[in-house]
């Protein structure tokens, strides 16, 4: 053969062997991801080599590789004005970490490729530096740029104990859950302009706030909510037990998740008022959680100050849907249920077919969430938005 010939082999040879190693099924006392040959790499720095990145990404990291701290890395690594740094997953271990993070139950396996390599993941081409420590001053952000950092572990929700993620090197934290304090809370779509830089500590509320406000937002600008009770009709979570167990804080709680429709209190209602202040006062509501495993869905029944038709509210929904709030609220006039919602990106998705109206002024409306993928795309929005502010803020 010429020398051309066996260049050409000895790729093809090396593409095959590398095809066949990422399909390698998961086996008993085998690794089921591939691994870089030769020593792990001695300077731990993150690096890019994948997907095409903005000109100036954000420098990201995770404190927190549970349900939503996986799914924010998920999207962060697809996003090209986000790049993931570093992730302290508590006591996971890199290869655990790669197969919590490849495979998921619900929203599939990862669209790419993920390797270990010595401590750290590299996926997509992008090598994520991962450690496993309790003390966020033990973390080592400053070592590897973290600059925002999504604090996941349910943990960390004031400013006074996330102050040690910032003593460690970032310079924002936002929060996956409701503050515990009265850090600022955002919801983006609905109140992003309050964010100004003013402050390191953001909490993204919750997933149920998420898919309550935007609509709030549309129809209370519109049409002026008086007052109203929510419904959240939630899918299970891992706060829940799979078969009966033990709550002394919630008796019916502690009922099996995967067997039970179970009343439960939620101040997501409640919560909508940080974003929305003309409402404070005038909502409240309670949950349902069912034997579901992703996708929820609120009903909304609120007094209106405006005499209006539902076609009407529909109409302005769809507008808003289309116009400035595209990709937060959507509209929907299909006959869906749960699962055609599963890894939707939008917030609140409104029905259009499902809602009622009593009479003109008094109203049921219905919107769907993912209340994992919805809201951790929030999240990532929510560290970007802050990035873009706070460079201005700089200037």
């Amino acid at each position: 053969f010429s020398s051309n010939t066996l260049k050409m082999l000895r790729g093809l040879a090396v593409t095959v062997l590398g095809l066949a190693a990422s399909a390698d099924a998961f086996q008993m006392g085998s690794s089921f991801v591939p691994r870089m040959s030769g020593p792990a790499a001695t300077a731990r720095k993150a690096t890019m080599t994948g997907p095409v990145m903005a000109e100036d990404p954000v420098n990201c990291g995770i404190n927190g590789f549970g349900r939503i701290g996986r799914l924010v890395a998920r999207i962060m690594i697809k996003d090209p004005e986000t790049k993931l740094l570093h992730v302290n997953a508590g006591s996971a271990t890199p290869d655990y970490m790669a197969y919590q993070f490849k495979y998921d139950s619900i929203h599939g396996r990862f669209d790419g490729s993920v390797v270990v390599d010595g401590e750290d993941l590299v996926i997509d081409g992008q090598r994520i530096i991962t450690t496993r420590a309790r003390d966020p001053k033990d973390i080592g952000w400053d070592k590897t740029g973290v600059d925002y950092l999504c604090e996941s572990t349910g943990v960390f929700l004031t400013a006074e104990k996330a102050q040690a993620h910032i003593d460690g090197g970032c310079k924002k934290v936002v929060f996956s859950a409701p503050a515990k304090d009265d850090s600022l809370t955002v919801v983006m779509g609905v109140n992003p302009e309050e964010y100004k830089g003013q402050t390191d500590f953001v909490s993204c509320a919750s997933c149920t706030t998420n898919g309550l406000a935007p609509l709030v937002k549309c129809i209370n600008d519109k049409f002026t909510i008086e007052e109203g009770l929510m419904t959240t009709i939630h899918a299970m979570t891992a706060t829940q037990a799979v078969v009966d167990s033990s709550s002394r804080k919630d008796w019916r709680g502690g009922r099996a998740a995967s067997g039970n429709i179970i009343p439960s209190s939620t101040g997501a209602a409640k919560a909508v008022a940080k974003v929305i202040p003309q409402v404070k006062g005038k909502l409240t509501g309670m949950a349902f959680r069912v034997p579901t495993i992703d996708v929820s869905v609120v009903d909304l029944t609120c007094k209106l100050g405006k005499e209006t038709t539902y076609e009407e509210i529909c109409a302005e929904v769809k507008r808003r849907a289309d116009g400035d709030m595209k990709g937060v609220l959507g509209y929907c006039d299909e006959p869906l249920v749960s699962t055609d919602f599963e890894s939707e990106s939008i917030s609140s998705t409104f029905d259009a077919e499902a809602g009622i109206m009593l009479n003109p002024t008094f109203v049921k409306l219905v919107a769907w969430y993912d209340n994992e993928w919805g809201y951790s795309t929030r999240v990532k929005d929510l560290m970007v938005h802050m990035a873009k502010v706070d460079a201005k803020v700089a200037k």
